[in-house]
């Protein structure tokens, strides 16, 4: 028990916090015969607990085709627009800000590239989407004829999602399943 405390005090400066396996390890090279679940009880016993790393996955928001919601790609990889309000991109990226992860879903115009709206959230959610629309739609009023390009994520297939372009003539477009240069405008 004092061994496995000097060695946790030892190396505690060099790792955020030694665990288990890693003083498991140590005692193994020093020609201790200790099993790793000893040590690990023996830890909680002494109140000397390790730092868990969190495995990190990236945000995808595909759950699978929500049927008769997927539309055509109507892009087809031509991303530039002759014109302003002819094709407008959006997607969702997760950024890990101090350990916090934020939402940023921007919609960008094909003529210049230009950001016609954002909106950044702690959760990717429906409302996120909806308030980013609303703020596209209150600075472009004629929208008519509008090609909305955008990936197969849930929130894009959702029928309020939907609803909201249909009602101004807005036509959705999204690209094929896992094929991420269809969206690469974004």
């Amino acid at each position: 028990i004092a061994r496995i405390q000097e060695i946790y005090d030892e190396i505690k400066n060099r790792y955020v916090a030694p665990g288990y396996r890693r003083i498991t390890h140590i005692l193994h090279r020093e020609g201790y015969q200790i099993n790793r679940k000893t040590v690990n009880r023996l830890m909680r016993k002494m109140d000397l607990y390790g730092y868990v790393m969190k495995r990190r996955h990236p945000y995808s928001s595909y759950q699978g085709d929500i049927k008769g919601r997927i539309k055509p790609d109507l892009i087809k990889r031509k991303f530039f627009a002759l014109r302003p309000n002819m094709k407008w991109y959006t997607d969702i990226t997760e950024f890990n800000l101090k350990g916090k992860k934020l939402y940023l879903s921007p919609i960008i115009d094909g003529c210049g590239r230009d950001t016609v709206a954002y909106n950044i959230s702690r959760h990717p959610n429906l409302k996120q989407m909806m308030s980013m629309l609303n703020d596209a739609f209150k600075t472009n009023q004629a929208l008519n004829g509008l090609i909305f390009h955008t990936d197969r994520g849930w929130q894009y297939q959702h029928k309020a999602y939907q609803h909201e372009l249909a009602i101004r003539g807005i036509e959705q477009s999204m690209s094929r399943k896992g094929c991420s240069p269809d969206d690469g405008l974004m």
